[in-house]
C-alpha cells in the first residue's frame, strides 16, 4: 500500500480562524492540517503518484501479471471514459488488463478492494495481481470578484482534502493479509450526502452521522454471524475507520464500546487512544479524501501501531447513500517494516505550506479545471511559493486540456 496526498498543505485552525469559525467547536474535528489540491493536480496525478513506488519494486513479469485495475472515485471527470485508462498509461501496464472505474461514494475504495481481493480468490488467473487505486479531492472555488466569506462551507471546508492510496493485491500478501469470508455488510438508500452537481456536495449532516453510526453497529453484526467468536472490544489489536473527521470516529467507537463491551467512559477513553487513534495519524494530516480514506487510516494504523506481535485488525468503510462493510486483516511486524519504508509520514511533512492568501487566491482561480472542462493550459508557477519538482523522484502533474483529452508531465 502507498498514499500520495498531494504537495500543498493548509493549517485548518489558521482556516477556521479566518473564517470566523467557533474554534471551540473546531476542536472536536480533531484535525490539524489538509492537502489543499493545485490546479495542475487531479485524481489521476494522485493515484500515478500513490502506485509508482511500488510499481518501481517489482520486476517487469511481476508488473505484467497485475490484470486488473480498479479505479475508485467520485471525483472523476468524465461520464463514459474511465479514469483508470490513464493511471494505465502513465504506470506503463501491460495492456492485457481490465480497466474499470467504480463510483459508491466515500465506500468507494474498499468495493474495489473487495473485488480485487475476490479476483485474486477465484484462481482464474494463477499468479495474476491486482491493483486498487482510491483517488478523490475536494475542490472549492468561488467566482472572480467574490468573498469566500460569503460561502456556506462551515465544517466542510476544514476537513475536506485530497490524495490517493494505492494497493496491489496479490495470493503473497506482505503487508494486510485480508481474513477471507470475515465480511459484514450494510447498506440502503437514504440521502444524507451526495453529490447532485459533479463540482459540489449537498446533503444533511446530522443524517450523514446517525446513517454512519448505524452502519457501523449493524455492519458488525453482519460480521458477528460470519465470524460468530468475534468481540469488538476484544478480538482486534487496531481498528481504522472511515474518517470523515477524528470526531466523528471518535464518536463512532464510543457508541460501538458502549453496545457492544459495557466498559467505563474511562475505560473507553483510553482504548480509543490505544486501538484507535493510530489509525487517525495521517487521517487528521490530510482530510476527507473520500473513497481512500479507509485505506488512509488503516496505512496510519500500521506505521504507528504495536506489531511486535501480529495484530488482527478491524476496519469500517461507510459510503453516502449508503454502503458499508466492516471486514479485518493481519499485519506483522515485516508488513510494518516494508510499509514504513515507504514513508509516508516524510512526505506529508514535504508538504509545501500555503498562506491564506495564496489560498483564498486558489479558490477564485479553481474554475480552471472543473468537470467538463474542454481547454485548459496550466500554469506551474500559479502559487509562487510553491513548485512541482524536488521531491527526490519524478511526480506527474496535470499540463492541459485539450479536447477533454487531458496531458500529464512528468517532473523531478
Amino acid at each position: 500500500m502507498n498514499a500520495f496526498c498531494g504537495i500543498a498543505r493548509l493549517d485548518v485552525l489558521q482556516l477556521a480562524t479566518h473564517r470566523g469559525l467557533d474554534t471551540s467547536r473546531f476542536a472536536n474535528l480533531l484535525m490539524e492540517e489538509k492537502t489543499v489540491p493545485l490546479p495542475y493536480e487531479d485524481p489521476v496525478t494522485y493515484g500515478v503518484n500513490a502506485a509508482r513506488p511500488i510499481l518501481d519494486q517489482l520486476t517487469a513479469a511481476e508488473r505484467d501479471s497485475i490484470e486488473l485495475l480498479v479505479a475508485c472515485t467520485e471525483s472523476s471527470f468524465d461520464f463514459g471514459k474511465a479514469m483508470s485508462t490513464y493511471l494505465h498509461q502513465h504506470l506503463g501496464l501491460s495492456r492485457n488488463c481490465r480497466l474499470i472505474e467504480l463510483k459508491s461514494a466515500c465506500y468507494s475504495g474498499v468495493a474495489g478492494l473487495q473485488m480485487a481481493v475476490n479476483f485474486i480468490l477465484s484462481g482464474v488467473s494463477p499468479g495474476a495481481k491486482a491493483l486498487v487505486v482510491a483517488s478523490d479531492l475536494s475542490r472549492f472555488s468561488i467566482a472572480e470578484g467574490g468573498d469566500a466569506s460569503t460561502e456556506d462551507w462551515s465544517f466542510a471546508e476544514p476537513s475536506s482534502g485530497a490524495g490517493a492510496v494505492a494497493m496491489l493485491v496479490s495470493d503473497t500478501p506482505r503487508v494486510f493479509r485480508v481474513d477471507v469470508g470475515a465480511n459484514g455488510y450494510y447498506g440502503y438508500e437514504v440521502m444524507d450526502t451526495c453529490r447532485p452537481v459533479a463540482d459540489s456536495e449537498a446533503g444533511d449532516a446530522d443524517l450523514s452521522l446517525l446513517s454512519y453510526l448505524d452502519c457501523c453497529e449493524n455492519a458488525f453484526r453482519e460480521y458477528t454471524r460470519r465470524v460468530p467468536a468475534a468481540n469488538y472490544a476484544e478480538s482486534f489489536g487496531y481498528l481504522a475507520f472511515h474518517t470523515p473527521f477524528g470526531g466523528m470516529v471518535k464518536g463512532a467507537h464510543r457508541t460501538m464500546m458502549r453496545k457492544f463491551s459495557g466498559k467505563s467512559r474511562g475505560d473507553i477513553e483510553a482504548d480509543f487512544q490505544r486501538r484507535v487513534a493510530p489509525g487517525l495519524s495521517y487521517c487528521q494530516r490530510v482530510g476527507n479524501i473520500m473513497g481512500a480514506t479507509m485505506a488512509l487510516s488503516l496505512l496510519g494504523t500500521i506505521d504507528h501501531g504495536d506489531f511486535a506481535t501480529a495484530q488482527r485488525i478491524g476496519c469500517f468503510s461507510y459510503g453516502s447513500g449508503c454502503s458499508s462493510e466492516f471486514f479485518s486483516g493481519v499485519v506483522t511486524q515485516e508488513g510494518q517494516q516494508r510499509q514504513r519504508a515507504l514513508g509516508l509520514g516524510e512526505a506529508l511533512g514535504r508538504r509545501q505550506q500555503l498562506s491564506m492568501p495564496d489560498y483564498d487566491a486558489l479558490l477564485k482561480g479553481n474554475g480552471l479545471v472543473r468537470f467538463g472542462t474542454r481547454n485548459a493550459e496550466l500554469d506551474f508557477g500559479v502559487v509562487s511559493s510553491i513548485r512541482p519538482g524536488g521531491w527526490g523522484r519524478p511526480l506527474l502533474f496535470l499540463s492541459a486540456i485539450r479536447d477533454f483529452h487531458r496531458d500529464y508531465q512528468w517532473i523531478s
